[in-house]
C-alpha cells in the first residue's frame, strides 16, 4: 500500500486545525508487550465516556522475519479463497445477465399477447404477432413459407397481404383469391390461429420457469457474495504497509512495526446562560491517540502466535473539533490508502450494478394481476447487499454519483462558536488528554507532576 499521512497530519493540513495540547510516553522494554498498553488506553478512554474508534491499524515486518513470512502465508490463503468465491460469483452474475435479457425478450412478446384485450390495440398485436409467426415458425417451411412464395412463386404475389388482413378463417374464405391461392391461405390462418393459442399458454409458462430461475440465481449470488466477503476483508487486514526507507525494517532482521490510532470525543453544549442560544452544529473536546511500537516478534505458540516486545511510543492530542471538521476527517481517510481497498470491495457491487439491480426488481418484485394483466412493484432484497453486510435492507442505487458533502468547504465559526462553543471544547480536550495521560503514568509507576 502506498505511504499515507498521519491523522494529525490530515486534520492540520486539510482541515486547518491544530492540536490545542501534546503529551508523549516512550519506553524501551523487552518484556512489556503493545497488547496490554493498547487495551488499557483503549479501557480508560471508554471509562471517560469518549467512545473511542480505531482510525489506524497498519503493520510492517522485515522480510527476513517468521512474522513476515506467516502473515504473508495468511493473506495468500485468504486472497485464494476469496479469488476462487468470486470466480462463483461472476459465474452466477453471467447466469443472470442471460436471464434478465431472456426475460426481458418475453416480457416484450407477452406484451402483445395482453394487448389483444385492448380494443384498440388488439389490431396492432395481432399484426405483431403475425410478424413473428412469419419470422420464427412459418420460416421453418422454407420454400413454401408464406414470405417465400409470395416473393419467388407467381400468382401467389398477394398471399402475404391476405394472411396479414384475415383474422379468422372464415374471413380467409370470404376473400376474392384464386382457388390455390386460397387452400394455402386457410391452412396459414388456421396454423396461426392454433399457434396463438398454444403460444401463450406455452410462453407465460416459460416465463415463470425463468423468472423462478432468477430468483434461485439471485439468492445463490447472495449466499456466495456472504461468503466472499470475509475472505476480502480479511486479506485486505493483512495487507503490510509498505516500509519504505524506514531504517528500522533491515531485510535480514526480525523486526515489526505497528501503528494504531484511536480518536475519542464528547459533545460539549453551552453554559447554562446561553442555553437557549441556537447552534449550528455540535462541537466536540477529540482525544487522538498514536502508538508507535517497534519490535521483534517472538512465536509463542504452534499456531503461529506472536509476542512482541520492544520500545512503545504513545502521543496523546488534544483537539477542539465541530461535526463539519470531523465529517471531513472522515471524507479524507476515505480518499486515502487507508479506505481504498474496502471501497473496490463495495463499489463494484454498488455502483457499477446499479443498474443490474434495477432490472432484477423488475422481475422479482412485479406481481401479476389476472383481472388487468398489468404489473405491480413491491419492496425487495439487494442480491449485492450481503458483500456489504446488509441483509434485508433496500439500498438505493443512484444513475450517478452524487457529491460528496463531507469535501465541502467548512464554514468559518460564527460569534457564538468561536467566543463560547470552541473555548469550551478546547478547555474539554487540554484538561481530558492530560488526565488520561497523567491517570496512565501514574497506573504504571512513572513519575507524575500533576
Amino acid at each position: 500500500m502506498a505511504e499515507v499521512m498521519n491523522i494529525y497530519e490530515i486534520i492540520e493540513k486539510k482541515i486547518g486545525v491544530k492540536p490545542e495540547t501534546t503529551h508523549k510516553i516512550v519506553y524501551d522494554s523487552a518484556a512489556d508487550t503493545l497488547e496490554p498498553i493498547y487495551f488499557w488506553t483503549l479501557d480508560l478512554m471508554n471509562d471517560f465516556g469518549l467512545k473511542p474508534e480505531k482510525l489506524i491499524d497498519n503493520f510492517m515486518s522485515s522480510p527476513g522475519s517468521g512474522h513476515f513470512g506467516e502473515m504473508g502465508q495468511r493473506a495468500s490463503v485468504m486472497q485464494q479463497q476469496g479469488a476462487a468465491t468470486m470466480e462463483r460469483v461472476n459465474a452466477i452474475l453471467r447466469s443472470v445477465l442471460n436471464l434478465i435479457y431472456d426475460l426481458k425478450e418475453f416480457k416484450v412478446r407477452l406484451q402483445s399477447y395482453s394487448d389483444l384485450k385492448d380494443p384498440v390495440k388488439k389490431e396492432s398485436a395481432i399484426l405483431s404477432l403475425k410478424q413473428i409467426w412469419l419470422d420464427k415458425v412459418d420460416i421453418n417451411k422454407q420454400n413454401s413459407s408464406i414470405k417465400a412464395m409470395a416473393m419467388g412463386i407467381t400468382g401467389f404475389q398477394t398471399l402475404l397481404d391476405a394472411f396479414m388482413f384475415a383474422k379468422t378463417v372464415d374471413e380467409a374464405q370470404k376473400i376474392d383469391l384464386n382457388e390455390r391461392v386460397k387452400k394455402i391461405l386457410v391452412q396459414r390462418v388456421y396454423e396461426f390461429n392454433n399457434w396463438l393459442k398454444e403460444s401463450e399458454t406455452e410462453l407465460r409458462k416459460r416465463y415463470q420457469l425463468e423468472r423462478n430461475y432468477l430468483k434461485s440465481q439471485v439468492n445463490s449470488l447472495k449466499l456466495y457474495s456472504r461468503w466472499a466477503k470475509p475472505y476480502l476483508k480479511a486479506s485486505m487486514q493483512l495487507e503490510q504497509k509498505e516500509g519504505g526507507r524506514n531504517p528500522a525494517l533491515v531485510k535480514s532482521f526480525s523486526t515489526t512495526i505497528f501503528e494504531l490510532t484511536l480518536l475519542g470525543k464528547t459533545q460539549v453544549k453551552l453554559p447554562p446562560e446561553l442555553s437557549k442560544v441556537k447552534t449550528r452544529r455540535n462541537y466536540y473536546a477529540c482525544i487522538l491517540v498514536d502508538f508507535n511500537f517497534r519490535g521483534i516478534p517472538q512465536k509463542v505458540s504452534q499456531r503461529g502466535d506472536f509476542a512482541f516486545g520492544g520500545r512503545t511510543e504513545i502521543t496523546f492530542r488534544g483537539y477542539a473539533l465541530n461535526e463539519d471538521e470531523l465529517q471531513r476527517l472522515e471524507y479524507e481517510l476515505d480518499k486515502s490508502d487507508i479506505g481504498d481497498v474496502l471501497g473496490l470491495i463495495e463499489g463494484a457491487t454498488t455502483e457499477s450494478l446499479g443498474l443490474l439491480q434495477k432490472e432484477i426488481d423488475d422481475f422479482l418484485d412485479e406481481k401479476e394481476q389476472e383481472e388487468k394483466g398489468e404489473t405491480k412493484k413491491v419492496s425487495g432484497e439487494n442480491p449485492f447487499s450481503a458483500l456489504l453486510g446488509l441483509y434485508n435492507k433496500k439500498i438505493e442505487t443512484k444513475p450517478k454519483k452524487e457529491e460528496d458533502k463531507r469535501g465541502r468547504p467548512i464554514k468559518k465559526d460564527d460569534w457564538v462558536e468561536s467566543n463560547h462553543l470552541r473555548k469550551i471544547a478546547k478547555n474539554k480536550a487540554v484538561s481530558t488528554t492530560f488526565t488520561i495521560y497523567d491517570i496512565y503514568k501514574k497506573a504504571h509507576g512513572m513519575p507524575s507532576y500533576a
